[in-house]
């Protein structure tokens, strides 16, 4: 009889040092209290001005976070992926590359 295959154990993972994870969960916590200073402003009736600045803040500390995510990708899940022989990576990375840059 041939046993299941777990599905959890078939969606792909990265694995990240604790201090690369942790770097970036702190960038995304700031990322955080940036939108929440948004929602404080948004609340206190705050100038449009004053809160398109902060929002544009907030954008470009996203997009920071997506090209150090995107090249790390690239050079770790992408490369492992190339050697393993799996071309199907270029596919998805070309896919995420499009939805990044809408």
């Amino acid at each position: 009889m041939e046993k299941e295959k777990c599905r959890c154990c078939e969606e792909k993972k990265t694995c990240r040092g604790a201090e690369y994870k942790k770097a970036l969960l702190n960038r995304l916590k700031r990322i955080e209290g940036q939108v929440r200073g948004i929602e404080k402003m948004i609340e206190s009736d705050a100038y449009c001005n004053d809160v398109l600045v902060q929002s544009a803040a907030v954008g470009a500390a996203l997009c920071a976070f997506n090209r150090e995510l995107l090249k790390s990708h690239m050079h770790t899940c992408v490369i492992r992926d190339i050697k393993a022989g799996d071309e199907g990576v270029i596919d998805e990375l070309a896919e995420t590359l499009y939805k990044l840059m809408k």
